[in-house]
């Protein structure tokens, strides 16, 4: 696994959470262990406390994504330098689960397990990830879903950096309201009477021609 991939660890924290309509998914140790992936050794140590110290990151990592959707550069990167410097990573190289075609190893970079719990092992894994994407790919990648009330973080992976919706359904669900607000528009403007209409053209056509002499 590449080190750029472990921002999705971030992603998967972040959502877990909908502040504006008060919703909170990470209430269970199974919960915080599909955030894992079952096949974690991490995932197996997990305890009561380490879903609070996941909450905690949770809400330090929404700060990095809503710093970076708002246009705040130096202060998402401020905010994920912090937690790199609280929660350390040591990297290994790995290969052994993945083979080529000739049955070798393919090496790759890989984020052991040392810390002392759980709920640092992610939070190191998710913000070593997410300082690795924001680096590769600009801190403009890192963004909050502009369709209220859904707020989710998510990674901008688009060829021209437009995207300002977590998913596909956000974006549906947006431009309908918007589509809808329009037509509100439209509709509350008042008619112009038909005799004030024709009115106002008997004078336009009356002012276009010719004044007698």
């Amino acid at each position: 696994m590449e080190l750029a991939s472990y921002s999705d660890f971030a992603v998967r924290l972040v959502n877990t959470e909908q502040p504006t309509r008060g919703t909170d998914t990470l209430t269970t140790l199974d919960a915080a262990r599909e955030l894992f992936g079952t096949a974690s050794q991490a995932a197996r140590r997990l305890v009561d406390g380490d879903l609070t110290r996941m909450r905690a990151a949770r809400a330090r990592l929404r700060a990095v994504f809503e710093a970076a959707s708002e246009g705040e550069e130096v202060r998402a990167v401020d905010l994920l330098n912090a937690l790199l410097m609280e929660f350390p990573v040591s990297p290994q190289i790995s290969g052994h689960e993945y083979r080529d075609e000739d049955g070798r190893p393919k090496w790759h970079m890989h984020i052991a397990d040392h810390a002392a719990n759980a709920g640092a092992v992610y939070t190191a894994t998710a913000s070593m990830g997410l300082a690795v994407h924001l680096t590769e790919y600009g801190v403009d990648r890192l963004g909050i879903c502009q369709a209220a009330p859904c707020r989710n973080a998510y990674l901008d992976t688009s060829t021209n950096r437009s995207r300002r919706y977590c998913s596909d359904r956000c974006a549906t669900r947006a431009n309908v309201a918007a589509y809808r607000a329009r037509k509100r528009l439209e509709n509350a403007r008042p008619a112009v009477p038909a005799e004030r209409s024709g009115r106002t053209a008997s004078v336009a056509q009356d002012s276009s021609a010719p004044a007698d002499r």
